[in-house]
């Protein structure tokens, strides 16, 4: 037995597929018949069980196990722009960084300030419209075919960052969920996710996933809507280190499904490095954009006199 999940707009129901019988019925009679047999079946299966993406709303025109319709699968870009080479906040104009005679500092002005306890995090796309809708179907809606699509995206992020890592195979640690959590939800996100990019990336034996390494020890409540201070109050001991052998001297690679404000990222690395982690790089799917945030760090610092946001700049949800 197959399972395949669709979701009406009206109902949101999930289906349970019989098609392990058919599909070996069909092999065996010659392309052209399945061919018929299978439009046909299809046909059928939506004039009864019509289905909506789950991003779009448009129907689906063919069977899959993920109700998101390959417009909305093609429409996921990668962050254009300039960011951040340590963090991978968006990075202000050069006019607001840059005082006359003073060369320009890639790092944006948080990273400036404070050095982060990782080496770098990078992101796929930014988090909104059809990159955290697909997140949220993962994540709130136990759509499991979902981690392999977001599982190639975080593949050509680590990519995209492998260049600047050290030789040698570098250890995957993902974001772990406290075993309350985890048991609710069934699954860690972060940890399918990095299953599926691992298995997509171009050299996969470069990197090992170390799983139980890292610990969440205390279920911390939603960091959604606390300052950052609050932040690191909630999420001060939540994390412990299993077994340090499995890390000692090594480069890790933390991997997550989303980056906020780098709180979560920030606690886990220096959990990590104080067990005895040579360095922590950081990759995500997707991250929050935060360029007004910044205008108002360089407004205070006065780089920028009776300097305003620009409609349109995101902010953080």
């Amino acid at each position: 037995m197959r399972e395949a999940v669709f979701s009406s707009s009206g109902t949101g129901f999930q289906i349970r597929a019989a098609q392990g019988q058919a599909a070996d019925h069909l092999a065996s009679t010659g392309h052209r018949l399945a061919g018929f047999a299978e439009r046909a079946a299809a046909s059928l299966f939506f004039t009864f069980f019509p289905a909506d993406c789950r991003i779009c709303g448009f129907p689906l025109l063919q069977v899959s196990c993920l109700p998101v319709c390959d417009s909305c699968i093609t429409a996921l870009r990668p962050l254009p722009g300039s960011y951040c080479p340590v963090c991978g906040q968006t990075s202000p104009p050069v006019s607001l960084t840059r005082r006359e005679g003073e060369d320009v500092d890639p790092r944006c002005l948080l990273c400036q300030r404070v050095d982060p306890p990782f080496e770098r995090a990078v992101a796929y796309g930014s988090y909104e419209a059809g990159l955290r809708d697909l997140i949220h179907l993962l994540k709130f809606h136990q759509v499991r075919p979902a981690a392999k699509v977001l599982g190639r995206l975080l593949a050509e992020t680590i990519a995209s960052l492998e260049t600047a890592m050290p030789v040698g195979t570098i250890g995957v640690v993902p974001v772990p969920l406290h075993k309350t959590r985890k048991a609710q939800r069934g699954f860690n996100q972060a940890e399918m996710t990095a299953r599926h990019a691992l298995r997509q990336l171009a050299r996969p034996k470069r990197f090992e996933l170390c799983t139980g390494v890292l610990l969440r020890t205390r279920d911390t409540s939603s960091q959604i809507g606390l300052t950052s201070h609050e932040r690191r109050e909630n999420l001060r001991g939540a994390f412990s280190v299993n077994d340090p052998t499995r890390i000692l001297n090594r480069d890790i690679l933390l991997v997550d499904d989303v980056y906020t404000t780098g709180t979560t990222a920030s606690e886990c690395a220096r959990i990590l490095l104080h067990a005895g982690a040579a360095r922590v790089w950081v990759a995500t799917v997707a991250r929050t954009l935060k360029l007004s945030n910044v205008i108002e760090l360089a407004e205070k610092d006065f780089l920028v006199p009776d300097c305003q946001p620009s409609a349109g700049v995101l902010t953080e949800n």
